[in-house]
C-alpha cells in the first residue's frame, strides 16, 4: 500500500496516510486514505485542487456531504472487501 505525506495547511508536521484507492470523477482526482496500513482506522476522501502544470498536489479533505456520499458510493463499489461507513 502506497503511504503519502501530507502538510496540512499552517501546520509544521507532516501527516502520513495510506492510499487505499484513487479515482477521477468529473476531471478531479479522489484519494481514499486511511491512517493504518492494516486493521480498523479512520478513512477520508481527499479532492486534489491543484491546476494544471503544478508539480505539487493540493489535496482538501472533502467535507461537503453531497460530496462525500457521492464519491464514498464510488469507493465503497471500487473495495467491496473492505466496509466504508460514513
Amino acid at each position: 500500500m502506497e503511504k503519502v505525506k501530507f502538510m496540512p495547511a499552517g501546520e509544521e508536521r507532516a501527516e502520513e496516510f495510506y492510499v487505499l484507492e484513487q479515482t477521477m470523477i468529473g476531471g478531479i482526482s479522489y484519494l481514499l486514505v486511511t491512517d493504518k496500513e492494516e486493521g480498523d482506522g479512520e478513512a477520508w476522501i481527499l479532492k486534489d485542487l491543484s491546476k494544471d502544470g503544478e508539480t505539487e498536489a493540493l489535496y482538501e479533505m472533502v467535507e461537503d456531504e453531497v460530496e462525500l456520499e457521492a464519491v464514498g458510493r464510488i469507493f465503497a463499489e471500487m473495495l467491496e472487501d473492505v466496509d466504508l461507513e460514513q
